[in-house]
């Protein structure tokens, strides 16, 4: 049966400096989708590539003193590096400066011209070299460019022009119709607000004499402006108007695109200019179009004049690349803007990847080759505890697949990781080393098996966001690429072989100095000394009973802090499931909290106010970014919000009506 096809995009970047985080971001997140299409069965095309024909990159290689294809060449070879060093599974390259494109691109020039869609005209107007946009007098913003904020230059040129205005109110009809067209739905309330509703107007398509360019055809003296040579990658990489049988059966297959993925300043050309100009070719129209969010550093956007920008080969180096994709897909609300800084990517690599994952997989492979010959066991008879996480693991299964499907990352990371921890949760509970001092070898069999499993589940999940990792898990597992690490597998318990040997290594993600890497990274990744704010502060506030945060009854607000700080705190409703009292411990209570996402368990120490049965079903508040601490023998994740005042204290709850894993803000 013939494979359903997907066909995917990065926007092309410009090749006149090094690419940045932010650009990582972008390739990063369709690479991981296209890695998940590739894993459910789809016969997957992802293409990237460099948009080299633009004006700026001409000027940056004329202040170099260099010919201006060596200098794009060489900044091309760095970015192909990076996307190598990410992981990135590109199937396709395209250069704009390469015939393949520029043949067709005249093509297409000219098939439009000949249909009355092109005309020569007198552009006067404000031109935005940065960012390659002409503006009216009307779109800028104190003068400047209303996209980037630098200063405009006035332009009077003749200039070829295409007509927008005779396709715009079909776009509308078809924003209309195509509710998903763009997303988030903000970027679609936006071009028709900003743009198509107050009138749209044909597009200048050509600069003259601008020394660098396609060529119009049959006026050399006019190059074709970027965005109709820029957009056009998407169709000239896939063979379009070739004439070549191989390349045109291409186009074929894959054409519309399913989605075209860029940042959201350039969403204006994709989801207005480029659909129009479809229309214009009597083309079919990509199926959608995302604008992500910018990465922000804590000063705005990055910027070489800041002196903010992040080079991720640093980071690479440093800690790998799948720490580095671990943190952009977990820490990022896909669609919004997120501000990076170091001290967020050292926090999530400690404890999600060190803490959680890779002690998981490191004391379940110690135990295994310690208590049972490094071999995996044969599973004895199982309890409703495996059937629960057999259980656990097909709903988490089930909810990476519906995030991923709705590009929410953030929420199929956080699925795996209710897999991750309850592994670990699950050796506390089953105590291994008891079982083997009592020699109860089947149910010790049975736990070793069973973690050793979910540790393989995490591994197949793990493979659209983090692509060395997995192959590292199989390899101390003695596993290979095959039918029981393929996606479908991930919802089968118990495909481990048992009987083979295990092959124990150094932890994958090891623990690190969060003072002494930010202090080391601050200087390498942004060239300047450490920020006080970024420096790492000893704790200063007063200590409150576990797992809750009270306020200071008697001497008011301690220590001033600023917005940024407060934002830092992730506030979550969490609805009480079960409550116990801990042994030998009369102030706490374990408790189960759901938020949404996952199952927390916390550690509180109002026993001595709350009975367990008072607290089941209460809809509490809950910290959620808390580093994780174990208290008595047991690890606690989060902290609850309570209010006291003298020998009293109340918790801090919620009215029904709103759902667990809401943000409190």
């Amino acid at each position: 049966m013939d494979k359903p096809t997907f066909y995917i995009t990065t926007p092309i970047f410009y090749p006149n400096d090094k690419l940045h985080i932010g650009h990582a971001y972008s390739t990063t997140v369709t690479d991981t989708i296209a890695r998940y299409k590739r894993l459910r069965g789809f016969d997957v095309r992802f293409l990237t590539g460099t948009d080299e024909n633009a004006q700026k990159v001409h000027r940056k290689a004329q202040e170099a003193g260099r010919d201006t294809l060596a200098f794009v060449d060489d900044i091309v070879a760095s970015i192909k590096n990076l996307f190598t060093r990410l992981g990135i599974s590109y199937d396709d390259y395209i250069r704009t400066t390469e015939p393949r494109h520029q043949e067709i691109v005249q093509k297409i020039f000219t098939k439009l011209y000949e249909k009355g869609d092109i005309y020569l005209g007198q552009y006067e107007g404000w031109y935005c070299t940065p960012d390659e946009s002409y503006w009216t007098e009307r779109q800028l913003v104190d003068g400047r460019c209303p996209d980037c904020g630098r200063e405009v230059e006035r332009v009077r040129e003749p200039s070829y022009f295409f007509r927008m205005s005779r396709y715009a109110d079909r776009l509308i009809r078809h924003y209309e119709e195509h509710p998903d067209f763009i997303v988030p739905e903000s970027r679609k309330h936006e071009m028709q607000n900003n743009f198509l509703l107050p009138g749209l107007e044909d597009l200048c398509i050509s600069r003259a004499a601008a020394g660098w360019g396609i060529p119009v055809p049959g006026d050399p003296k006019h190059v074709i402006y970027v965005w109709l040579d820029a957009l056009t990658n998407y169709i000239t990489a896939l063979g379009y108007l070739s004439g070549d049988a191989e390349g045109e059966a291409l186009f074929a297959r894959f054409w519309p695109a399913d989605v075209h993925v860029m940042a959201k300043e350039i969403v204006r050309f994709h989801a207005i200019y480029w659909p129009i100009m479809l229309m214009a070719l009597d083309l079919p129209l990509p199926k959608q179009i995302i604008g992500h969010g910018w990465l922000l550093m804590k000063d705005g956007k990055m910027s070489k004049s800041k002196g903010n920008v992040v080079d991720p080969n640093v980071l690479i180096d440093r800690y790998g690349a799948d720490a580095l994709r671990y943190f952009l897909l977990r820490d990022i609300a896909f669609g919004q803007d997120g501000v990076f800084t170091l001290e967020a990517m050292m926090e999530r690599l400690n404890f999600d990847l060190a803490n959680d994952l890779g002690n998981l997989m490191h004391r379940t492979l110690s135990m295994v080759e310690r208590f049972v010959g490094g071999v995996v066991p044969e599973p004895g008879p199982l309890t409703e505890v495996e059937a629960g996480i057999d259980a656990l693991v097909a709903e988490a299964v089930s909810q990476v697949e519906q995030s991923l499907d709705r590009y929410d990352f953030a929420a199929a990371l956080s699925a795996i990781w209710t897999i991750v921890r309850r592994g670990n949760r699950y050796i506390d509970e089953m105590a291994p080393w008891a079982l083997a001092k009592a020699e109860d070898t089947s149910r010790l069999a049975t736990v070793l098996y069973t973690t050793l499993d979910l540790v393989r589940v995490v591994s197949i999940l793990l493979q659209p966001f983090m692509p060395h990792t997995p192959p590292r898990m199989w390899e101390q597992l003695g596993l290979v690429a095959g039918p029981d690490t393929d996606w479908e597998a991930a919802r089968q318990p118990r495909r481990l072989p048992f009987g083979q040997w295990i092959d124990k290594a150094e932890p994958i993600f090891p623990r690190l100095d969060v003072a002494k890497e930010i202090e080391e990274l601050d200087a390498l990744v942004m060239g300047k000394p450490l920020s006080a704010e970024l420096r790492p502060k000893e704790a200063s506030a007063p200590v409150t009973e576990p797992g809750i945060s009270a306020g200071n009854e008697a001497e008011g607000v301690a220590t001033l802090i600023s917005i940024d700080d407060f934002t830092r705190v992730e506030l979550v409703v969490g609805r009480v499931v079960t409550a116990e009292k801990i042994e030998k411990a009369d102030k706490l209570l374990k408790l189960h909290i759901d938020i949404g996402s996952e199952t927390r368990q916390v550690v509180s120490g109002i026993a001595r106010f709350y009975t367990p049965e008072q607290l089941v079903g209460q809809l509490v508040i809950l910290v959620a970014n808390l580093k994780p601490v174990t208290l008595r023998g047991v690890e606690s994740h989060g902290m609850i919000l309570a209010a006291s005042a003298g020998e009293a204290l109340v918790l801090a709850t919620v009215s029904e009506g709103i759902a667990p894993g809401a943000k409190v803000k």
